[in-house]
């Protein structure tokens, strides 16, 4: 990754921020970094904090880039590909998009067939350098690229590949989407800590803490979750009690409606993204 001359983002917003902040401590020199944005504020703020080069538009900026990250919003793509087709085509670098619910038919469309495009899906907690983020590129792009992007995304997140670009949408809800699950959880196990006498900042510190050991256990453990849920629930204990009102509610059903609706949703979103 370090042998790259020139890393061209188009769109300099907290995703591009995590990734060039993930980058230079991997090693990239700053000057080989350079980003695009209509904002001034954003430009200055990344040159500022990271030493960057500020390109005057995307045109400027990925001229000579062996590599282009797009790091717009996803109904912005459309308008930001064809403006740099041109471009693209004539200096062929791999393209790296972070757009949620763009299709990679749509992107190769944008650009031409011959450039090679991998599609991302990143999760915010990258911008904390905790993240998960899955990858989707056809056969044809090829291992040497695969390997560039996953080493650019493993800058800030953990990487997987899927085989079929379909499951980006199961990716998307389970991983994109999948914070705000835990958030929701979280806030209403502090919630009820504290309508049973905690205090808020207590409730919220246990919570906050708990969260974060099951996660690292889990991470650290090569158990499965179930043997781990196994392993702190006592038959006829307090971890039993609750584990049994949450079973009768029918939490593992909820969570599956849930996911496959925000599935539903990002097939939804990229068909309408991704129109000709």
């Amino acid at each position: 990754m370090n042998n790259i001359r020139r890393l061209a983002f188009i769109g300099g917003g907290n995703m591009a921020a995590a990734l060039i902040g993930g980058l230079t401590k991997r090693g990239l020199p700053r000057d080989r970094i350079v980003v695009a944005d209509p904002s001034r504020e954003q430009l200055e703020r990344l040159s500022r904090d990271f030493g960057i080069t500020a390109a005057a538009d995307n045109e400027t900026a990925v001229a000579g880039a062996e590599v282009v990250i797009l790091a717009v919003k996803p109904q912005q793509m459309r308008a930001v590909a064809l403006g740099l087709a041109p471009d693209i085509a004539a200096s062929n670098p791999l393209v790296i998009s972070v757009a949620a619910g763009i299709p990679h038919a749509a992107l190769a469309r944008w650009f031409g067939p011959r450039v090679a495009v991998v599609r991302t899906m990143p999760n915010r907690p990258a911008l904390n350098g905790f993240g998960a983020t899955g990858l989707y590129a056809p056969a044809s792009v090829g291992a040497a690229n695969r390997a560039l992007a996953e080493a650019i995304m493993a800058a800030v997140s953990a990487t997987v590949w899927v085989e079929h670009e379909s499951q980006m949408d199961t990716v998307t809800a389970l991983s994109g989407s999948g914070p705000a699950y835990f958030f929701l959880f979280m806030e209403a196990l502090e919630a009820a800590a504290h309508a049973r006498g905690l205090p808020n900042d207590i409730a919220h510190k246990l919570t906050l803490e708990t969260a974060f050991g099951a996660s690292q256990m889990a991470r650290l453990s090569s158990d499965s979750l179930a043997v781990l849920r196994d392993q702190v629930t006592s038959k006829g204990g307090t971890t039993a009690a609750a584990l049994d009102v949450l079973d009768a509610a029918g939490l593992r059903a909820i969570v599956a409606h849930a996911v496959a609706a925000a599935d539903r949703r990002s097939a939804e979103l990229a068909a309408e993204f991704g129109a000709p």
